[in-house]
């Protein structure tokens, strides 16, 4: 693990136990409608502290994983209220130990924010998702307004030193490069916050 990521594992693990951090961001309606197709072999990247937990369907075989063992621990406490199978492990999205396509859905909420390289992470969902899988993403980034994206640049290094995540990170872009597909895009919250579905280009 390289030396910006443990920074940021750290800046997690410290913020583990804060109440309802994780959560502010993301209403519970827009999980439960990201989450109520997806079926089969399922993994969700950077779990956190296990706020999807109870949305997921009845039966589903879930694999978590976050690089913070803190936030795993906050999260083992949440899988009684979930329907699914879930199974937790301690793993950084930037190298994955599965198998190429293992998993026909892949899920994230507020991670490709904090993941250090987002492009290598993203790269690592692509191999790991079958051919003809989807990937479904409740992300914020930078703003399409041109003010307002510059207002989060500013205040970026201040987000980053205190909590590790970016808000001005141009993830679209990112999700491309990865060699990725955006199918579809909801906007939550202005151009801030999006529902994606996104595909492999294999």
């Amino acid at each position: 693990m390289n030396k910006q990521t443990n920074k940021i594992k750290k800046r997690y693990n410290r913020i583990s136990e804060l109440p309802g951090f994780m959560d502010f961001m993301i209403r519970s309606s827009w999980r439960k409608e990201l989450l109520r197709k997806v079926e089969g072999n399922i993994l969700e990247v950077g779990v956190g502290t296990g706020s999807n937990f109870a949305y997921y369907p009845l039966n589903a075989n879930v694999t978590g994983i976050d690089f913070s063992p803190k936030m795993l621990e906050q999260a083992a406490k949440k899988l009684a209220q979930s329907k699914a199978d879930i199974n937790l492990k301690e793993m950084d999205a930037q190298a994955m130990d599965f198998a190429d396509n293992t998993f026909d859905y892949v899920v994230t909420s507020c991670v490709f924010c904090s993941v250090p390289d987002p492009i290598k992470g993203l790269k690592e969902i692509r191999r790991v998702v079958k051919p003809g899988g989807t990937i479904v993403m409740l992300e914020h980034m930078r703003s399409n307004n041109g003010f307002i994206g510059r207002v989060l640049d500013i205040i970026n290094p201040l987000t980053v030193r205190l909590t590790g995540a970016n808000v001005n990170r141009k993830t679209i872009r990112n999700i491309e490069s990865a060699g990725l597909k955006v199918v579809s895009q909801r906007f939550l919250m202005t151009s801030i916050m999006r529902e994606l579905v996104i595909t492999p280009n294999k």
